[in-house]
């Protein structure tokens, strides 16, 4: 996949996280809340993983000496 594509999918996948995250706010039921929210952080989970522009962290396939 190219890397425009790659591009446009995270970010649709933050967006629709976004979403989520708002809806979440909105529920009122608890369970309801609870698996908006954790479907929320699976989608930011995975487009951290597909884009690479996530959170700066620690590379663990890097070693430092």
């Amino acid at each position: 996949m190219s890397a425009a594509g790659e591009s446009g999918r995270t970010q649709q996948m933050r967006a629709q996280a976004q979403d989520l995250e708002q809806a979440a706010e909105r529920a009122t039921d608890p369970q309801e809340r609870q698996r908006l929210k954790d479907k929320a952080r699976q989608l930011k989970e995975q487009s951290e993983h597909a884009g690479g522009t996530g959170k700066p962290g620690i590379d663990p396939t890097v070693s430092s000496r």
